[in-house]
């Protein structure tokens, strides 16, 4: 008999997993619980989250609390006695009655290799911090922060130019494997069960308007994870030649300079350079500058680059 699953996420990242499960004869997803539609864009259009649309084409019944816990749907989603409750950043906690409703396990699939990088923005953190590697955990849920026992992880190395949104999709198929293989061991009973070592714990809040700015007094290698970190969103920043603009790809150069930091070290019809902290170099390769469509760097200099080799372009905030 297949198990039924309540499974609960929001963004691109929970979508091929919801999918899997749904196309997977050993599971019946009984309910799909999701952020509730949000205003999107400069038109501030109502949009439902990724997961949302993904359930409603599977036909699925989803709902969608502002906030689950004393909800009447809380209540409807206990009474449907799941076996499973399967998380993928859902982004609410879940009330300690939910969690014991179900009669197998509720679990999470996180993507970091925890105890590193607990809460809500692992990727962000991995990348901008210029980790060599990241994965994903399955965890069983407890009333904290990704702090439950590891059941299994995986692990992915981080590229050199991988960018957030790059990695989403990486470890959103990592994790989709990984929780079918590790399903049915949590069914059977055959699964290990890991404490996190609390010493490890280090955390990932979600990031702050402040984080986006970006500082050239930093390394290049610093500045160019940070670029990465935040791409695609929410993008980081600086203000270059008067006008704040959004920094969306950049690269490392092997060169020096005693210019100072945001200074133009090279510039051509196709390149950038800028000076960063400790004499290092960083070449721009996508830029937006406010009111502007996102453009490379050959055509920002061919029409908004009104400065010279040599002058200071970034102001530092």
């Amino acid at each position: 008999m297949s198990k039924k699953i309540i499974f609960m996420g929001t963004p691109d990242f929970s979508v091929p997993i919801l999918q899997a499960l749904a196309q997977d004869d050993a599971y019946d997803v009984i309910g799909v619980v999701t952020q509730p539609d949000r205003p999107v864009g400069r038109k501030r259009i109502l949009t439902p989250t990724p997961v949302k649309a993904a359930a409603v084409a599977l036909d699925l019944p989803v709902v969608q609390p502002e906030k689950l816990s004393g909800s009447a749907e809380l209540d409807t989603l206990i009474a449907s006695g799941p076996d499973l409750i399967i998380t993928a950043a859902y982004g609410q906690f879940l009330p300690t009655k939910l969690l014991q409703a179900a009669k197998i396990a509720a679990i999470n699939v996180h993507a970091s290799l925890l105890p590193k990088y607990r809460g809500g923005a692992p990727i962000h953190y991995a990348v901008m911090n210029g980790d060599a590697k990241t994965g994903v955990t399955i965890m069983y849920m407890v009333k904290a922060m990704d702090a439950g026992d590891i059941i299994s992880q995986a692990e992915l190395a981080i590229g050199e130019n991988d960018t957030t949104g790059e990695m989403f999709e990486k470890l959103s198929q990592l994790g989709r494997d990984l929780l079918l293989e590790t399903l049915p061991h949590l069914i059977d009973g055959t699964s290990s069960r890991t404490p996190q070592d609390p010493e490890q714990v280090t955390f990932s809040p979600n990031i702050t308007p402040a984080q986006e700015i970006l500082d050239f007094n930093a390394t290049a290698q610093s500045v160019h994870n940070h670029v990465r970190g935040l791409n695609p969103f929410p993008t980081a920043h600086t203000t270059m030649n008067g006008i704040r603009t959004k920094i969306q790809r950049t690269h490392l150069v092997d060169a020096t300079t005693e210019l100072p930091a945001g200074s133009v070290v090279k510039k051509t019809k196709k390149e950038l350079w800028l000076a960063a902290g400790q004499n290092t170099v960083l070449a721009i390769d996508e830029l937006q500058p406010a009111g502007k469509p996102k453009m490379t760097v050959s055509d920002y200099l061919n029409g908004h680059a009104k400065f010279n080799e040599g002058d200071q372009v970034i102001d530092h905030e």
